[in-house]
């Protein structure tokens, strides 16, 4: 299948529907073909009905029985009659499928990639015995106060609350890939953040800067501190900027065509081993497929900007509301 999006320069929904694609193909092998509409002869030349308009081998799955050639701005409706400026990701699904795309080999993406995130399913929530959770959250809001890790001897209070000592606490929560040590028992990083720098830099409104461990984790601080971040990290492939602002419930993209690819190497160990520099921010969906092809040794697909959303606040919007 050939996929084209035809948009006039400067359209705000060229971008919005370009990520969404992405979600609807689901790291599925199809090419997508932006092509800038200059004028009236070209819209009536391309088959454009609005920008932007969505070709699928050079037919429009949206089309309007009155429709006419034209370089306005096209509005669609959902199922409920709701206006929109591009096609939602759902109406994309069922426009592929009707066209004869077959469906993602794992509707729900990343799921091998997403297994050493989450923990094999067991997520990141640390258990209550053992004093493992009141020393995991102590970690993570001395991270969040202080933007650095806390020292063994400060989490003691924590752990003697419980019956238990830091450095063993410290050691179970390792074990259990909550947190890496490093050979002196000092504190690497604790999921989401880092304590040595990485490519994702996270501004926390009102607190600190922190790094993340992956742009996974940076997308879920915001929900387990409910609190307005920023994110600056950078395309591994071309270098530019992505930003990624949360603010007051809503997550604004920085260039709006940003993607995140989700993967992992091969084998087994902790999440900072096999998977956490595998998972970044890209400008495009082409930056990042033009990674994978350059690091064949990684399993994983490329993920639109809801999805990378729902995945961060998932794995860590509980961490610190559980009791």
């Amino acid at each position: 299948m050939r996929i084209t999006v035809l948009t006039v320069a400067d359209c705000p929904n060229g971008p919005v529907v370009q990520e969404r694609l992405t979600t609807a193909l689901a790291g599925r092998d199809v090419e997508v073909e932006l092509i800038e509409i200059s004028g009236q002869a070209d819209a009536e030349r391309a088959g454009m009905t609005g920008s932007p308009t969505v070709l699928f081998d050079g037919i429009d799955p949206f089309a309007q029985a009155a429709a006419v050639p034209s370089v306005s701005c096209r509005i669609y409706r959902d199922a409920g009659g709701q206006a929109d400026g591009a096609p939602s990701v759902d109406g994309l699904r069922r426009a592929l499928a009707a066209a004869g795309l077959p469906e993602a080999a794992d509707d729900d993406c990343c799921a091998d990639a997403l297994d050493v995130v989450g923990r094999g399913g067991r997520g990141r929530l640390a258990p209550v015995g053992g004093g493992l959770r009141a020393v995991h959250q102590a970690v993570l809001r001395h991270f969040a106060a202080t933007g650095r890790a806390p020292e063994p001897a400060e989490l003691e209070p924590a752990a003697e609350a419980v019956g238990e000592t830091a450095s063993k606490v410290l050691a179970e929560l390792a074990r259990e890939d909550f947190l890496v040590l490093d050979q002196d028992g000092q504190i690497r990083a604790a999921y989401p953040f880092s304590a040595v720098p990485t490519a994702h830099r996270v501004a926390i409104t009102g607190a600190t800067q922190v790094w993340s461990m992956c742009a996974i984790d940076a997308l879920g601080i915001s929900a387990m501190l409910h609190a307005d971040t920023v994110i600056a990290s950078a395309d591994p492939v071309t270098g530019e900027k992505v930003t990624v602002t949360s603010q007051g419930g809503q997550t604004v993209w920085e260039p709006a065509s940003a993607v995140v690819f989700v993967g992992r190497r091969g084998g087994s160990g902790p999440a900072a081993e096999v998977c956490c520099d595998t998972l970044n921010f890209f400008t495009s969906a082409s930056s990042a497929t033009a990674w994978t092809e350059q690091h064949p040794d990684v399993d994983g697909r490329i993920v639109g900007q809801d999805r990378a959303e729902e995945i961060g606040r998932t794995a860590f919007g509980p961490l610190l509301t559980a009791n």
